[in-house]
C-alpha cells in the first residue's frame, strides 16, 4: 500500500494558522482585559485533521459505491471559529463559519457504519467555506436548583438553574441537540464511526455536511427533560441542497431521563422521529426493474410518505474514570435511507476511561463494538444492484449484518491539543459476507481553544 505524504497539506496548513491565530488574540484579550473575551462575547475554535488508511483487503469485486478493495490513504481537515454574543432580553446568537478539505476512504462510500464522521459526504481537494451554523437560542429561567455552566464551543459561562426551558431555531445540526452521548457523540474526540457517535438508524434531517434549519425545544427539569424539534430535509435524499418552508420534513421528540447509580451519574433517552418528504419505497423500485428489465433505481419511484423510526441511548458512569454506553436504533427499512446512512436496525455498546490511573489525567482509552443490519426488502434491493446513499456493491451474494470494532487512544499534548490513534474492524462492509473484513488505521490531530 502507497502512503501519501498529505498530513501536512496546503489545507492543513491554513487551518493550524488559523487557530493558532485565534489563541493568540484570546491570550491578548486575557492579559489587556483580564479575561479571554468580554462578557457579551463567545469566541472559541477548532483544527482537526483526520488521516486513515487501510492495506488491500479480500474482495473478489468492487462496485460503484464499495469500500475499495484496493488499499488508500485519505485526509480531511476542518477549521472552525464558534462566534457568540449576547443580545438584548436573554437571546444569544452564534455563528460557525468552517474551513474544509480532503476526502473521506472510498469518497465517503462503502459502509453502512462509515469509519469517519470527520469525513462528509461532499469531498474536495482544495481548501473551501462553508458557514455550518448560524442560529439564535432563548432560555427562559424556571427556578430550581442552582448550576453552573462553563464556557465553551456555542455555550456562555453562566450561572442559572436547573428548571428552564431552551429554545433554538436557525441553522444548526439535529444532533447537536438530539442523540446526545457523553461517551461517544464527538468524531473530534472520541469515536470516529458513523454508527458509534450516533445512532445508526437514526436517519436525521441534515444536508451533505450534517447541518439544516430547524426549530427545537427543550423543557428541562431537575432530573428529566424533553426536547422536540422540527427540521427541514433535503431536497432529495443525500444531496447539498436543503428544503425551505418545511415542505419536506423531519419530526422528533426525545424524553431524557438523569439518575445516579451506586454515586456515579446517568442517563436513559428515547427518541422517536419520522421523515416526511418524497422518497421511494423498496418494494416499488424492485417491481419497476422487474417490468422494464433494468437495474433498480430508487429515484424513479419517490412519492410523498413518512419514515419513522426510534432509537433508545444510555451512558452510565461506573466509576470517577470509567464509563459505559449503549445505542439500540431501528426505522421503517422498507423505504430508502434519506439523510444518514443504509442502517435499519443498529445495536452499539462500549466504554470510556479516561487515563488518570496510569498518571494522565488527560488522555482517553475507548472501545466500542457495533452491529449493523438492513431490513429483508433493502438486501433484495442491493442484491438486484441498486444504490443507495453510501453502499451499493452492484450484487450482494452473500448477505451478513455488517460487525465493526473501534478503539481509539486520545492522548493530551499540551493543553488544548490532542492527538488520537485510531483502529477499526469492519467485517462484511456493506453486509457484504464476500468482501472484507477491513482494518482501518487513523491518525487524528485536535487543537482546541
Amino acid at each position: 500500500m502507497k502512503f501519501q505524504p498529505i498530513f501536512f497539506g496546503p489545507a492543513a496548513v491554513l487551518a493550524a494558522a488559523l487557530v493558532a491565530n485565534g489563541m493568540a488574540w484570546a491570550a491578548d484579550a486575557d492579559t489587556i482585559l483580564g479575561q479571554t473575551v468580554p462578557a457579551w462575547l463567545s469566541l472559541h475554535g477548532q483544527f482537526t485533521n483526520v488521516t486513515q488508511a487501510y492495506p488491500s483487503f479480500t474482495a473478489s469485486f468492487d462496485g460503484p459505491n464499495s469500500l475499495r478493495g484496493r488499499g488508500q490513504t485519505k485526509e480531511t481537515v476542518d477549521a472552525t471559529l464558534y462566534l457568540g454574543v449576547k443580545l438584548p432580553g436573554g437571546l444569544e446568537f452564534f455563528v460557525n463559519p468552517e474551513i474544509d478539505q480532503g476526502f473521506g476512504l472510498s469518497n465517503t462510500l462503502g459502509a453502512g457504519g462509515y469509519p469517519s464522521g470527520e469525513a462528509y459526504k461532499v469531498g474536495k481537494s482544495n481548501p473551501y467555506f462553508r458557514l455550518q451554523r448560524a442560529f439564535f437560542r432563548y432560555t427562559l429561567d424556571l427556578g430550581g436548583e442552582t448550576t453552573t455552566v462553563e464556557s465553551a464551543a456555542n455555550q456562555f459561562a453562566s450561572t442559572g438553574h436547573a428548571d428552564n426551558v431552551t429554545v433554538t431555531i436557525g441553522k444548526f445540526s439535529a444532533t447537536d441537540i438530539f442523540d446526545t452521548n457523553t461517551y461517544a457523540h464527538d468524531p473530534r474526540g472520541d469515536f470516529l464511526n458513523w454508527s458509534i457517535v450516533d445512532s445508526g438508524a437514526y436517519d436525521y434531517a441534515a444536508d451533505a455536511w450534517g447541518y439544516t434549519y430547524g426549530i427545537a425545544m427543550e423543557w428541562n427539569q431537575a432530573w428529566w427533560t424533553w426536547r422536540a424539534g422540527v427540521f427541514d430535509l433535503s431536497t432529495i435524499p443525500n444531496t447539498t441542497s436543503l428544503e425551505t418552508g418545511f415542505q419536506q420534513f423531519e419530526l422528533v421528540t426525545e424524553a431524557e431521563e438523569r439518575h445516579q447509580l451506586f454515586g456515579q451519574p446517568g442517563k436513559v433517552k428515547v427518541l422517536v422521529f419520522a421523515n416526511r418528504g418524497r422518497m421511494a419505497n423498496y418494494v416499488d423500485a424492485l417491481n419497476l426493474a422487474r417490468q422494464t428489465g433494468n437495474t433498480p433505481d430508487v429515484s424513479l419511484v419517490r412519492r410523498y410518505q413518512t419514515r419513522p423510526g426510534a432509537a433508545v441511548n444510555i451512558e452510565q458512569g461506573l466509576n470517577a474514570n470509567l464509563g459505559a454506553f449503549i445505542r439500540l436504533s431501528t426505522n421503517d427499512g422498507r423505504k430508502e435511507a434519506f439523510e444518514f446512512t443504509e442502517i435499519n436496525r443498529s445495536i452499539a455498546a462500549g466504554i470510556a476511561l479516561k487515563g488518570t490511573s496510569w498518571h494522565r489525567g488527560g488522555d482517553t482509552f475507548g472501545l466500542a463494538a457495533v452491529v449493523n443490519d438492513i431490513s429483508p426488502q433493502a438486501r433484495s434491493y442491493f442484491a438486484a444492484g441498486g444504490m443507495g446513499i453510501l453502499i451499493g456493491d452492484g450484487q450482494l451474494p452473500r448477505y451478513q449484518a455488517e460487525k465493526i470494532i473501534e478503539t481509539y487512544y486520545k492522548a493530551s499534548v499540551i493543553e488544548g491539543i490532542d492527538l488520537s490513534l485510531d483502529f477499526q474492524h469492519i467485517a462484511d462492509p456493506a453486509y457484504d459476507a464476500v468482501r472484507g473484513p477491513v482494518n482501518i488505521f487513523g491518525l487524528r490531530l485536535h487543537a482546541a481553544f
